[in-house]
């Protein structure tokens, strides 16, 4: 999919927002994705999950996994397209975790999906839950590469797109410099 063809589904169902925005990962930004408003749209949904699941084709997947809560939907777009089941890990005492009688067996391999990255966080939490249980991550996707494309995983990675959006330290931020209030718009409490 064209980058620009994804930027107009975000623009056109609001979901690209301006402003200044305070990320999960405790940065700031004058950019925000609100993935929730082009996943409410299941053709929407659909069409980056299969993007997501045809650059994993041929691989052997048992499981498809996603933090909660910006993941839910993806994770279980991609499991239903991929024909598996789909599981989602949530944070318990600060710790991600597999809750609500949720298990991976050792020998399945597992997708990993989200729908924003920036500097992988949440994903990187769900790697190591999955690989602490002694099975095999088989890639790891997701719509936006907030980070332009660095290298964050050492896992097989897919990104429906890239896009290297601004963001800064809080102690080094202008639009706080500048008074500008900052809004917190995401699903998980900032780091």
């Amino acid at each position: 999919m064209e980058k620009k063809k994804a930027l107009e589904i975000f623009e056109k169902t609001g979901a690209l927002l301006e402003g200044h925005f305070l990320l999960s990962s405790g940065l700031h930004s004058p950019q925000y994705f609100q993935c929730a408003k082009v996943l409410q749209h299941p053709k929407y949904t659909e069409l980056f999950c299969k993007e997501i699941v045809k650059n994993f084709k041929g691989e052997r997947i048992d499981c498809v996994i996603s933090p909660a809560v910006g993941g839910l939907v993806v994770g279980q777009e991609c499991a239903r397209l991929l024909g598996c089941r789909a599981i989602f890990a949530e944070r318990e005492n600060g710790v991600m975790s597999l809750r609500r009688g949720f298990e991976i067996a050792h020998d399945e391999r597992v997708l990993v999906v989200e729908d924003v990255v920036t500097t992988g966080g949440s994903v990187k939490e769900v790697v190591d839950l999955v690989k602490g249980v002694g099975a095999e991550v088989a890639g790891i996707g997701f719509i936006i590469d907030r980070s332009g494309g660095k290298r964050i995983f050492d896992d097989p990675s897919f990104s429906v797109f890239q896009m290297d959006v601004v963001t800064y330290k809080p102690d080094a931020c202008p639009l706080c410099a500048e008074g500008v209030p900052v809004v917190k718009p995401g699903s998980r409490k900032a780091s």
